[in-house]
This record gives structure tokens, sequence and C-alpha cells, in this order.
């Protein structure tokens, strides 16, 4: 079944985030625009040089498409694909600076704001239909986004700016079905390194010159970037941006075991019981699609 493969990357993406605290923990006193550079230049690099030497040909039939396109289509495909690549910078920037100046769960709570915020603007802005059990299930996450948001206002703030940045990503790109995923990952990325450039001189710090600092980063921008970022936009083909939303609830719930035992982080029983009624409401936002998809499926075989 089609969906399989779709719903699989979806999942697989926010496994693969809910574990970048590892990587990018260990980089905490290194400036946090230092990291955004650093990351968003090695991440272009990359891409530029597997399209160019190895994926030649998605280019050349990228370039057809879209010549193929109305001027009017172009005008809509170039906006949705450059504002991708801000949205990106935006929402990087913030996470990594919650990470390593406010705490690990401060930015657990931008991403479980998020599935949210991202379910209720693809039932607004791009009409996907969300039944009884499914906006029960949005339901016991805002209840639990209540519970966590309690007593820390200004935390709660700072983490819907990045849940809008990163929602924003997912329903533009949700549109953005036309070309090779990877293709568009890649100008997406080239996008914010020229946005950054110009600002490296004046806000960059000193070149580091620790091995440790290029591993890390070599590992982020492959694993934590490269990686997840394909399988999102390649999910997407496939999954409505209501049902990428909720899967992006499993990484902050690895954020959140990872600060109990890894990092060590306090965690009060609120935040449990929040937690536990957002496992709960992934559960039953997940088994509502897969039932209403096998509904589907067996009408069509009938």
């Amino acid at each position: 079944m089609p969906f399989n493969k779709y719903f699989v990357s979806a999942l697989s993406a926010f496994i693969v985030w809910g574990f970048f605290s590892l990587a990018l923990k260990p980089l905490a006193t290194y400036p946090s625009l230092d990291i955004l550079f650093f990351r968003v230049f090695i991440g272009t690099f990359f891409l530029l040089v597997i399209t160019f030497f190895f994926r030649r040909h998605t280019l050349v039939e990228g370039k057809r498409t879209f010549m193929s396109f109305t001027l009017r289509k172009r005008k809509r495909t170039l906006l949705i694909t450059v504002t991708g690549g801000f949205l990106l910078i935006l929402n990087w920037f913030l996470f990594i600076y919650a990470i390593n100046h406010v705490s690990l769960q401060s930015a657990s709570f931008a991403y479980i704001i998020c599935p949210i915020l991202t379910t209720v603007l693809a039932f607004i802005i791009l009409k996907e239909r969300i039944d009884f059990w499914q906006w029960i299930a949005v339901a016991l996450c805002v209840v639990s986004c209540v519970i966590l948001s309690y007593g820390n206002f200004k935390d709660l703030i700072y983490s819907i700016v990045i849940a809008l940045s990163f929602g924003f990503y997912l329903i533009s790109q949700r549109r953005n079905n036309d070309f090779d995923k990877f293709l568009i990952l890649t100008i997406q990325m080239l996008i914010a390194s020229l946005v950054l450039l110009p600002f490296y001189p004046s806000y960059g710090g000193l070149v580091p010159t620790d091995f440790i600092f290029y591993a890390l980063l070599l590992v982020i921008v492959i694993v934590f970037t490269i990686v997840p970022l394909f399988l999102n936009l390649y999910a997407l083909k496939g999954l409505n941006s209501s049902t990428v939303g909720i899967l992006m609830y499993t990484n902050p719930l690895i954020h959140f075991f990872l600060a109990i035992f890894y990092f060590k982080e306090n965690v009060s029983v609120s935040q449990v019981i929040s937690y536990t009624l957002i496992a709960i409401s992934i559960v039953v936002f997940n088994i509502t699609s897969l039932t209403n998809l096998n509904d589907k499926r067996r009408k069509k075989l009938s």
C-alpha cells in the first residue's frame, strides 16, 4: 500500500530529529549563529556536489518541468520554494538557540505546539478533512500544551514562533509536489546559504579549529539535516499535512525521554501527564487515519 512508505518516511524523519540534541548539546559552547552558518554552508555544499555529479538528470528534468508551467505557476512555484528556504533558516536558528541557551525541554515544547498549529493550518488553508476522532486527538494535544505552558507564558510565546515557522514550512511544501524532493531541498538550502552569506563576516565568530566541531557538524549536516529533511519532503507527497503534523509528536517525545534519562533535567508530574496525553493523541489520530484509508481502499476494490 503506497501509504506505508510515506508514513514510514515521515515517522523516520521525526525519530531522527528526536535525537538531534545528542549531536547539538556538545556544541553548546559555540555561538548558535556559527552552528547555523556552518550547518547551512556545509549542507549546501554536499547537496550541490550530489546534484551536479550524481543527479544531474533530475536538474535537467526539473528545468524542463518548470519551463512547461504557465507564468503564473512559475511565480507561485518560486514563491513557495524561496519561502521554504527562509522558513528553514528561521526555524533552525531559533531551535539551536533554544537547545543551547534555554533548555532542551523548552525546544521540545515548540514541537509540541507545532503539530497542533500545522493540523489547524492544514484544515484552514489546504481544506484538509479532519474527522471527529482526529479532532479529539487535537484536543488532547491542546490540553497537554495548556498544562505544560502553565507558569511559563514567555516560553510559550517563544515556542509559538518556532512552531509557526515549521508549520508554515510543512503547509507550503505540501503544495510543492511537481519536482524531485531532493532537488527542492538542494534549491532551498542554496537559498538559505545565499541569504546567510552576507551576514557571516559581521556576525560569524572566529573560525573554529577544534576537530570535534567539524566532526559533529558533519553528523548534523548528513544525519540530522539532509536525511530527515528529504524524508519529510518525500512524505508530503503521499500524506496530508495534518497527519505529518501529528507524527511530529514523535520528536518531542524522544526529546522528553532524553531530557529525563540522558541529560538528567528535572521533570514535573504535570509534564509526565502532558506527554502521556500526547502519546495517546498520536495513537488516536493515526488509528483513525489508517481506518479511513483502509475504508477507501475497500471501496475502490469493491
